[in-house]
């Protein structure tokens, strides 16, 4: 289950890509044909080629000439051609496509999903700033359809181990399923745990792990039990997606006195076209996906220390319900923020003051001020 070199061979996913950069991946099967809107590939064509061959689509009745004696089953293309009259007209084969095996990114992107998966973006940046190196242990909560475990895996390798809590049997088995097919059989290092991460958890070693990866829709209310399973020092990342989850999460863990002092962290990705002197950006980019919020583990006993936020601000009460109490329009007065103090102020009336008698000074004649030429 390590790396693969040499020659392509069965059993192994391939992607393919042509001039125009459209990308398919596909597993190699014996007897295995890919049908696509420029004609079929057979997959005995492609076993034995080494990575970045070019291989050439042929025709359906190409195809059928290199299979007289074959008995074409209900899911072959020739059956669907029958069906689908206008794939035939199509596959006229002769289109050129390169071999190669997928990167963690393309099998990804391109692998069987149950769950949306998190975006490679987002995978590189939680093993970065999570800081989660070869040997370690990490514990993740939601491991979705596999992508973020995929990750994981590849980042503590067989030294390390990753221990997942999937509430979803379904998707337990897709997560599974992908990452057997990514490394060619089951990893011996993942621990998959399917049912609800809070009960779980208490069968797990207090202060076991050294990063813990949260995925889920309420990070905020697994923290005490993240905090029991994690070492002093240890690193947690929450992976959430809108602004009222982030806000909700870091002011738990300023709260709990258990985490140091939250970063939060946003990816933006962007592609560039050159051609010759024409370099510009791509028209689409891969904007908002999520916020990572991070944070490290403080040894049992010791209060996490937090910046001071100056108290010239309210931004905790509601106002709706300050406008409802009995206080009326003196609650609402008190919540009015002060962005700038009675003495700036005064100091900026009486410049902009100076200013405007300029301008009037200015936009008048001499006979207008009253003045008269010598």
């Amino acid at each position: 289950m390590g790396v693969r070199r040499g020659p392509l061979a069965y059993g192994e996913r391939v992607q393919l890509t042509d001039r125009k950069g459209r990308l398919l991946t596909v597993m190699l099967t014996p007897g295995g044909v890919t049908q696509t809107d420029r004609g079929f590939l057979p997959h005995e064509a492609m076993v034995g080629l080494p990575e970045g061959s070019v291989i050439t689509s042929i025709s359906a009745k190409a195809w059928h000439g290199l299979h007289t004696d074959a008995e074409p089953d209900a899911s072959g293309p020739l059956e669907r051609d029958r069906a689908k009259p206008w794939k035939s007209a199509r596959a006229v084969g002769g289109w050129q496509y390169t071999v190669m095996r997928p990167r963690m990114e393309d099998f990804i992107l391109s692998m069987p999903r149950g769950a949306q998966i998190m975006y490679p973006k987002d995978i590189a940046q939680v093993i970065s700033l999570g800081d989660i190196r070869q040997g370690m242990r990490v514990l993740e909560s939601g491991a979705g359809s596999g992508a973020m475990s995929l990750g994981l895996l590849d980042a503590v390798g067989p030294e390390g181990s990753l221990t997942s809590i999937e509430a979803r049997p379904e998707f337990a088995r897709v997560a599974m399923g992908n990452a057997t097919v990514y490394y060619g059989g089951r990893p011996a290092w993942w621990n998959l745990l399917v049912g609800d991460f809070d009960t779980r958890s208490v069968e797990l070693a207090e202060g076991y792990f050294d990063r813990i990866v949260l995925d889920m829709l309420d990070p905020w209310n697994r923290l005490d039990s993240a905090y029991r399973v994690v070492a002093p020092g240890g690193v947690i990342t929450a992976y959430i997606t809108t602004t009222t989850q982030m806000s909700r999460m870091v002011e738990a863990l300023r709260k709990s006195g258990h985490w140091t002092e939250p970063e939060i962290q946003e990816t933006m990705e962007r592609s560039w076209k050159a051609d010759g002197l024409a370099v510009r950006p791509e028209h689409q980019m891969i904007g908002h996906t999520g916020f990572l919020v991070t944070s490290r583990a403080m040894a049992p006993g010791q209060e996490a220390l937090h910046r001071k936020i100056r108290a010239t601000k309210d931004y905790t009460t509601d106002i709706d319900q300050m406008v409802a109490g009995s206080g009326g329009n003196q609650d609402l007065e008190s919540l009015k923020l002060r962005d700038i103090s009675d003495r700036k102020l005064r100091r900026v009336l009486r410049d902009l003051d100076r200013e405007i008698g300029t301008i009037d000074r200015n936009s008048t004649t001499p006979e207008d001020r009253g003045e008269t030429r010598g």
